[in-house]
């Protein structure tokens, strides 16, 4: 059963088994000042289907029926049916870390599978089975070259999420790891020669975001030339992984964080998503999490097998490379089934794809707005000063049933109060990007100010 109810009945053999004469004197050891006496406004039950049918219409109120042109680190992608199918099975919902491979083969080898697929994409060497998500993948990243180098410090562009800059800080503080933001420059990509002067003999790793979270794609082999001839690694977070399709891999990196939230998990308020740390062989030993490998059983089959696993509640203990406690594989599974649906080709097109809806819409709003950041490649996203003001004019699209770009005058305040980061994904349509542009034209700048 889901719960079980008690009836008065039952209540009371309970009390009078504990000894008690009645519920009140359960909190009689509470003051009488700080106990609720007054009798609350609470609702009558409710069957299960008023519950779900409440549900669906608080979703009609949320959701359904907006344009949203929300992007900055979870992005809405079409989600083939088949995977909810899949994952929802028994033996991969109810499975957990796959410590016997001779009951586990099914989860080891879909694992092998993704570690596979993900080192295909990023150009890495190998790639672990999932972490929690982008951001605390891109912690680890910092923490692991700063053990495979000995240094203590790194450097990281303002151009990475600065939800993502917030969980490094936290880790770093703790870690007691110095950290150095590089600003950008006029293009949107990191200002270069900040980054040469920020780097130092302590600088463990530069870590930089491509696309960035302006939506630009970094100069990743310039970066790598510059940090290596320092000493220093590369880590390249990636927070788009359908960017993958059409952008060239970081290969020159030496560690690639990536959150494959879009390689279909479904959007939620802060996970589960799926984050992974892919890197060069050579650091094999310092990475985060858990590794599958093949091999073969005592009869010469293939097989998969649990190889490496440097996590505190194994044999590692204090000597862990990570507190990455919790097993992911069931997400990661749905970007194995993802990944495996749409093929090379179909990730291709995909990319494709998504570059002409945010070409569309960046034409579109071009007039209502300046768009900055103008002078490099970029893929579904751009930043768009609006005249009106970011918030104001969310205000007004909002009446219309548009939930306008992300305000970026939070993180980056010299962009001034009109800059706001727009996306649009294959599954973006067309008549909500020219709703969008006509109700920009038609919002009214003095009510915009009066709101404001």
């Amino acid at each position: 059963m889901r719960y079980l109810p008690k009836s008065p009945t039952d209540r009371e053999e309970m009390l009078a088994d504990i000894g008690v004469p009645n519920i009140d004197a359960l909190f009689s050891s509470i003051p009488a000042e700080y106990q609720l006496t007054r009798d609350l406004d609470v609702p009558r039950q409710h069957a299960e289907s008023e519950i779900i049918d409440r549900f669906r219409a608080y979703a009609d109120n949320n959701a359904n029926g907006y344009a949203s042109f929300l992007g900055a680190g979870v992005y809405k992608h079409y989600k083939p049916v088949i995977i909810d199918s899949l994952v929802q099975r028994g033996e991969f919902l109810t499975s957990y870390t796959p410590y016997q491979p001779e009951i586990a083969q099914g989860t080891l080898q879909a694992m092998f599978e993704f570690q596979t697929m993900i080192c295909e994409l990023t150009g890495m060497e190998i790639a672990n089975a999932s972490m929690y998500d982008g951001s605390t993948g891109a912690a680890e990243a910092i923490m692991m070259a700063v053990r495979v180098t000995g240094r203590n410090a790194a450097v990281i562009a303002r151009t990475v999420h600065p939800e993502y800059r917030e969980v490094i800080q936290t880790y770093a503080t703790h870690q007691e790891i110095p950290l150095t933001e590089v600003s950008y420059a006029s293009n949107g990509r990191v200002d270069m020669a900040a980054l040469e002067a920020a780097i130092t003999p302590d600088t463990a790793c530069v870590l930089i975001q491509s696309p960035n979270f302006f939506g630009t794609i970094e100069d990743v082999a310039a970066i790598a030339e510059l940090a290596h001839s320092k000493g220093a690694l590369l880590i390249v977070s990636i927070a788009e992984a359908v960017s993958l399709g059409i952008v060239r891999p970081p290969a020159e990196a030496d560690i690639v964080s990536l959150e494959a939230q879009s390689f279909g998990v479904a959007l939620g308020y802060g996970g589960p998503y799926c984050g992974v740390i892919a890197c060069k062989e050579k650091f094999l030993r310092q990475m985060p999490g858990r590794l599958i490998g093949e091999t073969k059983d005592a009869n010469g089959k293939r097989g998969y097998v649990l190889t490496l696993s440097t996590r505190e509640q194994h044999i590692r203990r204090e000597k862990a490379t990570s507190n990455i406690c919790t097993n992911q594989a069931l997400v990661a599974l749905m970007t194995t089934i993802y990944l495996t649906i749409y093929g090379k080709e179909g990730m291709k097109e995909l990319g494709e794809h998504n570059l002409a809806k945010a070409d569309y819409l960046r034409s579109v709003l071009s007039d209502k707005g300046k768009v900055l950041f103008d002078g490099a490649p970029r893929f579904h996203e751009f930043v768009l000063d609006l005249k009106q003001g970011a918030e104001a004019a969310n205000v007004a699209l909002l009446e219309k049933k548009i939930i306008g770009g992300l305000p970026l005058e939070k993180w980056y305040p010299e962009l001034g109060p009109g800059a706001s980061l727009w996306c649009a994904t294959e599954v973006t349509k067309r008549t909500d990007m020219d709703a969008a542009a006509e109700a920009l034209i038609t919002i009214d700048e003095p009510a915009l100010a009066a709101k404001g």
